[in-house]
């Protein structure tokens, strides 16, 4: 049964300044869109769909601030593998484990404010982003190349560097999976995740860079779908009152902004409901809902609105709790417009640097080469990429590889793309007489990938691989490049490697 709410009533106004909801997949602002904010909608988000040209963002964001002046408009722009802004190109700029690999703080927080005055140029304000999460779990199936690392001192000394130069730039950061997704063996866009280590190890491990990241002034934090028994049996992160209240606001002390991870994940609303686990969030200490990247519509909106709405009569939610909620919104809000204001949004902070991106992909790469290595190819190669499913965070309209930037260097080159059994005998056969390039992401977490590269190294020992996952299988092959992520630059700085750029 939908609520009867007033449009200008304060707990209704509350209760939309709490959502920060996506739309569907338009370039300009749709009318409801509009009229939500009127009515006291505080943030929207953009994800790729929403994404064409720089241009055409800056111009939807100068379309939506037109209605709202201090409105927070989000992304989730991590860089590297995780790219919104550039979803349909692959990234300008390494993701966090090619900067944890290079372990320069200081190339991180370059790399991080121009990131910034990329996003603020385009009327950006708010990113969820950076990963804080420690990849203790090698076998990690949505976070691998989106952590800094698996030495919990290097994530939070970059988590905190991150922060310091994405915020230098005027756009908000949200250090993200609070307590933690680094160890874990599922995706909780599917289901819930459990890590089951005692409180000494999440205090020394996983809780590490988030008191780095807080330390460091980030004005929000992101929750984690993530069940940590010995901070709270029977609540995941995102609704545990243990974890973002007693934890996170009374123990760290923290007095920012708490957004949720996306509420339509399986984690919630597989097993709680959409609406009850948004009401559930709330009331346990998250100030901020974060939804869209499912359900994008204005029912959606409308549902959650209610749902705050009856919460609050029905007792379940208390009213100051939503107010307090929607109070930090507001202020993240004013923090955002009075750096705008002060410059910097990317006026005092310079343009964009065009060329850093690439120099960390470049300084991130470990090359390995073996005694069957000659020299840098000069003739077309045929490039088999062997494609894992996608994890709904990276998705899969982001293209990603070496076969592009070979293309560019080595006019003829062509490629395909195998998945599954029998895939190295297939690429084997496509390839015929030609040298192979093959490009890989996580060799290790996949037996059919591993199997495959060890058939064409066994025929052809002069194969070329290049690791874009995770490199924790030994280097194989004639040449072996791993370059810690599948971003645009990243492909790059492999193939000038391997052409002798």
């Amino acid at each position: 049964m939908t609520t009867l709410t007033h449009a200008g009533d304060t707990l209704t106004r509350n209760a939309l300044t709490v959502l920060q909801p996506g739309f569907d997949g338009t370039t300009t602002v749709p009318d409801w869109v509009r009229r939500r904010i009127g009515e006291g909608l505080a943030s929207v988000s953009l994800f790729g769909r929403n994404v064409r040209t720089a241009e055409q963002v800056t111009a939807l964001t100068a379309q939506l601030k037109a209605e709202r002046d201090d409105l927070l408009v989000a992304i989730d722009e991590e860089s590297g593998d995780v790219t919104r802004l550039e979803v349909r190109t692959g990234s300008s700029y390494p993701g966090n484990h090619a900067l944890g690999a290079v372990d320069d703080t200081a190339l991180t927080r370059e790399v991080a404010a121009d990131l910034g005055r990329r996003l603020a140029s385009c009327g950006i304000n708010f990113n969820w982003a950076p990963s804080a999460d420690v990849n203790a779990n090698p076998d990690n199936p949505v976070i691998g190349v989106r952590s800094f690392g698996a030495d919990p001192l290097l994530v939070a000394r970059h988590t905190a560097a991150y922060v310091e130069g994405m915020q230098s730039s005027g756009v908000a950061t949200s250090a993200k999976h609070f307590p933690g997704h680094g160890d874990t063996a599922v995706d909780s866009h599917h289901s819930v995740p459990v890590i089951d280590v005692d409180r000494d190890v999440l205090n020394s491990r996983d809780l590490a860079p988030f008191r780095a990241a807080i330390a460091a002034g980030t004005r929000a934090v992101m929750s984690a779908h993530v069940l940590a028994p010995a901070l709270d049996p029977d609540n995941p992160g995102t609704i545990s009152r243990r974890i973002l209240t007693g934890l996170l606001r009374e123990e760290f002390g923290y007095d920012g902004l708490i957004v949720t991870d996306g509420m339509d994940m399986q984690a919630i609303a597989g097993r709680y409901g959409f609406e009850r686990g948004c009401v559930l969030a709330i009331a346990a200490g998250a100030d901020a809902i974060c939804t869209g990247g499912g359900p994008s519509d204005e029912g959606t909106v409308l549902r959650l609105r209610d749902a705050f709405v009856e919460a609050v009569r029905s007792g379940d939610l208390p009213e100051e709790r939503l107010a307090d909620a929607a109070e930090r919104v507001r202020s993240l809000a004013n923090w955002a417009v009075a750096s705008r204001d002060a410059g910097g949004a990317g006026r005092s902070a310079g343009a964009p640097d065009a060329g850093i991106g690439l120099v960390a992909a470049r300084r991130a790469l470990t090359v390995t080469r073996s005694e069957t290595y000659t020299a840098p190819l000069t003739e077309a190669p045929f490039v088999a990429s062997f494609a894992p499913e996608a994890n709904i965070a990276v998705g899969d309209e982001t293209p990603w590889g070496v076969a592009a930037e070979l293309s560019r260097r080595l006019p003829g080159t062509e490629s395909a793309t195998y998945s599954g059994e029998g895939a190295g005998a297939k690429a084997l056969a496509a390839a015929g007489e030609r040298r192979i390039v093959a490009v890989v992401r996580d060799a290790h977490r996949h037996g059919w990938m591993a199997d495959a590269l060890t058939t064409l190294v066994s025929a052809r020992p002069d194969t070329v691989v290049v690791e874009m996952g995770v490199p924790q299988s030994a280097p194989t092959g004639a040449l072996h490049i791993a370059t810690r992520g599948a971003a645009r630059v990243c492909g790059e700085a492999a193939a000038e490697v391997i052409a002798g750029a």
